[in-house]
């Protein structure tokens, strides 16, 4: 992706060792906290 400000990417390839199962939900505890991370830093409330 090109020229798209401040994109962040968050997906199951940050995991060191993929899970023996369904990924699903490991990607979505990732998820979760990396939106956590996101809302900490940019400049709105929510």
């Amino acid at each position: 992706v090109k020229n798209v400000k401040n994109l962040r990417v968050v997906d199951a390839s940050v995991m060191p060792i993929i899970p023996g199962g369904n990924t699903n939900v490991p990607t979505m505890m990732v998820a979760e906290k990396a939106s956590d991370i996101i809302k900490e830093t940019i400049q709105c409330d929510f």
